[in-house]
């Protein structure tokens, strides 16, 4: 399958600088890649109740590769 025909949001590998999450949103969202890594990384350190590190871990496991 072409990943024109997908929805969803997809790992970028191209532009990774881990595993490719935030690269993948800001694909599907059309946003910055590094401006939707510093905001990650800001919502993680700020915000308690969003455990950063522990959701990146589970959506490199659970999404797909480009």
């Amino acid at each position: 399958m072409s990943n024109t025909n997908r929805s969803g949001i997809i790992r970028d590998s191209r532009h990774a600088m881990l595993g490719g999450v935030c690269a993948g949103i800001a694909n599907r969202m059309g946003w910055s890649h590094n401006g939707t890594r510093v905001g990650y990384v800001l919502v993680s350190i700020i915000s308690a109740a969003f455990p950063g590190l522990l959701v990146y871990l589970i959506l490199w496991l659970v999404l797909p590769t480009d």
